[in-house]
């Protein structure tokens, strides 16, 4: 949750950030200059060309507008300091480009120098403020009236509680089946009954009513908003129409008439372009690196036992869509498991799949427990990333066969690419059963975003190199 973005202080943020990166430019100079490292350099050789300048500001400002810096606070310091140092690296790297096809004449190490500085000033800009943020958070809460404190209101809070702001506060609930001060969350009591609300709104101050009432009571909600209209204050909606929570939905306007749209992909329009762009890049370079492995894998795999190295397995991807999975055998062979697209797991037959790995499984060979334990079975998908199949991150491949036992709530999570990792990876991968991976698929579908992906990238490689939960 985020408090109601203030031009004013977005435009003083940004141009504090833009004076900072012109100051890192000039700094970048002088310390070219005071460590030349190589032979001495003069003033002359170090100037930068006004258009630099214009040049790198126009970046700067153009990035961290793309980045959403700007736009929402967090609740912690260390997700806004991980997102404007992506933002700069992608800044930077734009600006190296740039740099590259223009203005030659800047020298690589006084490039380093800006980028190391920059980093470091706007990240102590970014501190300060926030720290500031905190400090008046007191005087100027954004306090927030719950009308409801069943289902629906209990998760909201938790919620806000745990995400939100430090200028986000709680002020009470609402509620006509709990005794007055009930302490539905520590310290946040019940204030009253829910036809109270204007009037317990009006008293406390709050800046937000947000109804979360049960979908029985959609005439009580209405009349609310009716009533509320005239209070300087915000009023949100949180829906109970067939779990909404759980669907990525957009509001659009038909003709005048509000269209609340489901099963909304949180990878429309530039998302989509951005995180496809990353898997090609990515997937390329990582399939160059691993053609020599894979052709030792699969020479050893061979030697170890009969069968192909190289099998497919049928999964369900983005839509529902069915794919052949690319992976390293693992397994003993048996054809007669294989025919058609049943094939479950390698050497494995659809009807004896289990919908838990074990530990000691004697089908798996000895080349089979070393590639899974490091999770080289899986560097063939990097074509089907190439292919547009997968991603690098993303949901679970799922089995056919246990997509067709699933609930209507989890086959939300076909709603993006899956991924070769993922959040379920990075949190006990096969240590967990599969029926808890879809909860964690739908997390990451919820709060998708670039950041997200690096952050579950970089968080891979200590996972898959301690070898926890992998068997």
């Amino acid at each position: 949750m985020a408090v109601p973005v203030q031009p004013n202080r977005v435009l003083m943020a940004m141009g504090l950030d833009l004076a900072l990166t012109l100051l890192s430019l000039y700094l970048a100079q002088r310390l070219r200059l005071i460590i030349p490292l190589g032979h001495p350099l003069n003033e002359a050789n170090v100037a930068l060309n006004w258009p630099v300048y214009v040049l790198t500001v126009t970046i700067w400002l153009v990035v961290l507008a793309q980045f959403n810096v700007y736009a929402r606070r967090r609740a912690r310091f260390r997700y806004e300091s991980g997102l404007l140092t992506l933002a700069i690296l992608t800044a930077l790297l734009i600006l190296a480009g740039a740099l590259y096809m223009s203005f030659r004449q800047v020298s690589r190490l006084q490039f380093v120098y800006f980028g190391i500085i920059n980093m470091l000033l706007l990240n102590a800009a970014h501190a300060a403020r926030f720290a500031y943020r905190r400090a008046a958070s007191n005087r100027h809460s954004w306090r927030i009236l719950i009308v409801g404190a069943q289902g629906p209101a209990l998760e909201l809070a938790d919620r806000i509680l745990d995400q939100a702001p430090a200028e986000v506060s709680i002020t009470g609930f609402l509620d006509d089946h709990l005794p007055l001060g009930t302490q539905v969350r520590p310290g946040i009591p019940v204030l009253g009954r829910v036809d109270q609300t204007v009037q317990i709104a009006a008293e406390k101050s709050v800046s937000e009513v947000i109804l979360a009432l049960p979908r029985a009571s959609q005439e009580r909600v209405l009349g609310l908003v009716a009533q509320l209209e005239h209070l300087p204050l915000q009023v949100s909606l949180v829906p109970d129409v067939l779990d909404l929570a759980w669907f990525m939905t957009r509001v659009e306007d038909l003709n005048g008439v509000p269209l609340l749209r489901l099963r909304e992909s949180p990878l429309d329009g530039s998302a989509r372009v951005v995180k496809r762009i990353m898997d090609i890049g990515l997937a390329a370079l990582g399939l160059v690196f691993s053609v020599p492995v894979l052709v030792v894998l699969a020479i050893l795999i061979k030697l170890d036992s009969p069968g192909p190295a190289l099998i497919r397995q049928r999964r369900v991807g983005e839509h529902g869509r069915p794919f052949d999975m690319l992976k390293l055998r693992t397994m003993r062979w048996a054809p007669e498991d294989h025919q058609g697209d049943r094939a479950g797991s390698d050497g494995e037959s659809w009807q004896n799949a289990m919908p838990h790995k074990r530990r000691d499984d004697p089908r798996v060979t000895r080349v089979g427990r070393f590639l899974r334990r490091y999770s080289l079975d899986e560097l063939p998908q990097l074509i089907n990333v190439l292919k547009g199949e997968m991603s690098l991150v993303g949901p679970r491949p799922e089995l056919p066969w246990l997509v067709d036992r699933y609930e209507t709530w989890q086959r939300r999570r076909f709603a993006v690419p899956p991924g070769m990792t993922g959040w379920w990876q990075i949190n006990g991968r096969s240590d967990r059963p599969m029926h808890l991976h879809v909860e964690d698929d739908l997390y990451y579908i919820r709060n998708y975003s670039l950041w997200l992906d690096v952050l579950i990238l970089l968080k891979t490689v200590p996972a898959v190199l301690s070898g926890r939960g992998a068997f």
